[in-house]
Parts: C-alpha cells; structure tokens; sequence
C-alpha cells in the first residue's frame, strides 16, 4: 500500500476521533507504521492497544488507514485531516459490522 520510505503527515500526531456511540483517541508513532489506540467512550470503552497499520492517500488530505487489532478486530479508516472529518468501518470481534462517521481533531 505504502513504500515503507514515505511516512504519511500524521505520523508523529495525536488525534481524537468522535463518533456517535464512539470516541477514541489515535497515536500514531513517528515511525509511519505503529498507532497507540484507545477508546474513551461508548459500548468499547477501555479497549486498548498498539497496532502495525498501513496506510494509503486518497487525495488533497484524505487517507485509507487500515489495521487488525489483537483480539481480530478490523478496523479501516477514511480520515480527511484538512476537513476534520472521519469515517470508520470496523468488524468487532463478534464479527458485527459498524459503519461510523463524525469529527477529528488533533490532540
């Protein structure tokens, strides 16, 4: 997806993404491949982890983030850093299907 040279603008960068039902925050580690996620509110509060994630621009600001988390969770972003705006598609553990959208902001 990514050349493994290039790091994308938000590696480094901490953001709060705020869904209905859903708010987590998301550290991406300046490496370009590691995040630090966890949620804060809603029916997931408390999970937790570090993630390898790979990414992939759209265009202008917009990026397809993509990750699978320890418990097999599978979570897939389009995030526009520029609008503020993020969307979530996400397969939970019980294999039940989320489709989110709402607000990010830098933290």
């Amino acid at each position: 997806m990514n050349a493994p040279t290039q790091l994308p603008p938000f590696a480094g960068k901490t953001f709060e993404v705020r869904y209905a039902g859903l708010t987590a925050i998301n550290a991406y580690a300046d490496d370009g491949v590691h995040m630090r996620y966890e949620i804060t509110e809603g029916d997931f509060t408390g999970a937790k982890g570090e993630v390898a994630y790979t990414w992939q621009h759209v265009a202008g600001e917009i990026y397809a983030i993509s990750w699978q988390e320890a418990d097999r969770a599978t979570v897939v972003h389009i995030d526009d850093f520029a609008a503020g705006t993020s969307r979530s598609f996400f397969t939970a553990p019980s294999l039940d299907f989320y489709r989110l959208e709402g607000s990010l902001r830098a933290r």
